[in-house]
């Protein structure tokens, strides 16, 4: 029998301290293969240095088939860096995949796909479904595993929000 693993350390010192920090460390590595994932499966659809992150923003503006405002990308993506945003939706407009919508709305400069961008998000979800969804057909009852996880992580998010903001308020200096 092999030697049991140590996971207590300064994060961790007892089993309910474990499972958190177990969940972190999974959460680390699956952001970064998602990140990974999106920027790798857009340059396979066209030719752009784009990131993940543009990635999922390009998808975003074309969900619904609905122009979108950046405070909208930013609450949908749960982001508040909105520098980084507008730094993307200009890679996306330089590059043709998105542009400002003639909108008399109310809300602002609102961004929606080109035809390039929507031949371009058309691609990719061909692509996802090759080589993405074709992955996850022999997990037994995989829907309702999606579900399941899809629900703690809505909460988690939740948590970590509420935690953030109480640590912010008691930020010292």
């Amino acid at each position: 029998m092999g030697k049991i693993l140590d996971k207590q350390w300064h994060l961790a010192t007892n089993p309910h301290e474990v499972a958190l920090t177990e969940l972190e460390f999974s959460l680390f590595r699956i952001t970064q293969a998602f990140e990974r994932w999106q920027s790798d499966c857009i340059a396979s659809c066209c030719n752009a240095n784009l990131s993940g992150t543009d990635s999922a923003l390009l998808n975003m503006i074309r969900m619904h088939d609905r122009a979108k405002s950046i405070s909208e990308l930013a609450r949908l993506l749960n982001r508040d860096d909105l520098s980084n945003l507008q730094y993307s939706l200009r890679k996306l407009m330089k590059v043709g995949l998105t542009e400002k919508a003639k909108d008399d709305s109310k809300k602002g400069v609102t961004y929606r796909v080109t035809e390039l961008g929507t031949a371009i998000t058309d691609k990719y979800a061909e692509h996802r479904k090759e080589l993405l969804l074709g992955l996850t057909a022999s997990i037994s009852n995989f829907e309702g595993k999606m579900d399941d996880a899809t629900k703690a992580l809505n909460l988690m998010v939740g948590m970590y929000d509420q935690a953030a903001c109480v640590a912010v308020s008691h930020k010292k200096g």
